[in-house]
């Protein structure tokens, strides 16, 4: 689903924007931009979730020991 977005901009933003990319393609240009951010947030989270699972975390840190052991060898 498709939702319109007003934003304000600099003027040489914008003017930029429609210097580079096709009027048709303005919003994928946008969405492809801004994408990367909010899955930045998702990640966040997701690792805050995973760190608190101790189980796991004991795991993880048992692995790193013994592979920071085998890279000094």
């Amino acid at each position: 689903m498709q939702k319109n977005l007003t934003i304000t901009i600099d003027e040489d933003v914008y003017e930029g924007i429609y210097a580079t990319v096709d009027p048709d393609d303005v919003s994928f240009f946008v969405k492809e931009l801004v994408r990367p951010h909010l899955a930045k947030q998702d990640m966040d989270s997701a690792y805050a979730e995973m760190a608190k699972d101790l189980h796991r975390e004991r795991e993880a840190l048992e692995w790193a020991e013994a592979t920071f052991k085998d890279a000094d060898q």
